[in-house]
């Protein structure tokens, strides 16, 4: 169900812009034929970009694929948005047509026998020539306009999505938090998605950047990877340069579930590089004296794979007293981590909406699009996440490295 509605609505998109960007802008002929053609051609390229992202085939496609995918969706938003305008000049066009073709004023003869030599009429074009030309020109301005300003909303993207991350400092007062553990400090990093339009330099600047906050513990929240071990291992190999005070920990994002080889794989490979996987499981933070509760939870799409999120297993049994900070990839987990009086939640999975106006859907699924909030008496921090999914594209959403301090 889920490939016929993506199916159908890329088809519907490539269809809206063959009527706006094809047969408005060209008359019946060989250049509309082709153009028609490459639509289609293009249809199948997204569809095949999907396709081999999930089997792992086709990575040479990805580049072109996502970039057309970028330029599709903003094409598709720019060319609605001016609906209106071309509707209004439309009819413009048309009233300024009437008014050229009404009758002139009434011209006075004087009596009597008067020579005058007229010359004959202008011939007028026929009307349903001067129809198609006033559609050409106003269907090709509008189509202009639309494309210069997806290729230039689509280029500025590109830069914030493959540029430094912003590192977003924040701070959190606990009320209940013990003094002693009073600037603890935790690097906050999510949806970094290795996959085949990211290299070993992503994950590079990702460490370097971390590294340089001088955090006391690293929590990577989900989503880091798009492929299995044997693709992208090489990758993910930076990671075990990650320094902090408390160790780098890590809970699965929805992604992990659609690799081919699942999650598991994935945990091993991360012992392997240091980072310790928080599966339904909590550990202690001592600092300062202070002793802080911070738990892991699998992702919401681990329930398909027989390794679902289990709040009891990593929140039960637990001192009260003690405050507690619980890593869980969708923000909409809160709502079961409220159930066990957790202080602090922290999410990723979102991207901040990646492309506007996308950050407009977003709260229909989830409580909490990017930043700090409060949900059912949790406090939870949602990250951007530091890297793209899809598009490598990033529109009012810059990729997000966060330090977040804690404050008694």
């Amino acid at each position: 169900m889920v490939v016929l509605v993506f199916v159908g609505l890329v088809f519907a998109a490539h269809l809206y812009l063959w009527q706006r960007m094809v047969r408005s802008t060209t008359r019946p002929g060989r250049l509309r034929k082709g153009l028609s053609w490459g639509l289609v051609g293009l249809i199948l390229l997204v569809v095949a970009t999907f396709a081999g992202s999930r089997l792992g085939v086709f990575q040479w496609l990805a580049w072109p694929g996502y970039l057309w995918i970028a330029v599709m969706f903003y094409l598709v938003v720019f060319l609605v948005l001016l609906e209106i305008p071309r509707l209004v000049a439309w009819f413009a066009l048309v009233r300024g047509r009437a008014a050229v073709s009404s009758p002139a004023e009434a011209v006075l003869v004087p009596a009597g026998p008067v020579s005058v030599d007229v010359a004959p009429p202008l011939e007028a074009p026929p009307a349903g020539i001067d129809a198609m030309s006033r559609r050409l020109f106003l269907g090709r301005a509008t189509a202009a306009v639309a494309g210069v300003s997806a290729l230039g909303t689509v280029g500025y993207g590109m830069s914030v999505a493959l540029g430094d991350p912003v590192i977003e400092p924040v701070k959190v007062t606990l009320p209940g938090l013990d003094s002693r553990l009073s600037g603890l400090r935790f690097a906050v990093v999510s949806d970094i998605h290795l996959g085949p339009l990211t290299g070993k330099g992503h994950t590079e600047r990702i460490v370097r950047m971390v590294n340089g906050l001088r955090a006391d513990v690293v929590a990577i929240v989900g989503d880091l990877v798009d492929g299995s071990v044997a693709e992208l291992g090489a990758l993910a190999r930076p990671l075990r340069s990650l320094e902090s005070r408390y160790g780098a920990y890590f809970v699965t994002g929805n992604h992990e579930y659609y690799t081919r080889n699942g999650p598991g794989e994935w945990v091993e490979e991360l012992d392997r590089l240091g980072v310790r996987s928080l599966r339904n499981e909590r550990v202690e933070i001592r600092h300062q004296g202070g002793v802080l509760d911070l738990a892991g939870v699998n992702d919401l799409n681990g329930a398909t794979a027989n390794d679902a999120p289990d709040f009891d297993k990593a929140l039960g049994g637990r001192d009260p007293s003690r405050s507690t900070v619980l890593l869980a990839h969708q923000p909409v987990q809160v709502e079961q981590a409220a159930r066990y009086g957790v202080d602090l939640q922290l999410s990723g999975h979102t991207h901040g909406g990646q492309m506007m106006p996308f950050n407009l859907v977003v709260p229909f699924q989830q409580p909490v699009v990017s930043g700090l909030a409060t949900v059912d008496g949790v406090q939870v921090y949602v990250t951007r996440g530091a890297g793209f999914w899809g598009p490598p594209v990033r529109v009012g959403a810059p990729p997000e490295i966060t330090l977040l301090e804690l404050r008694s």
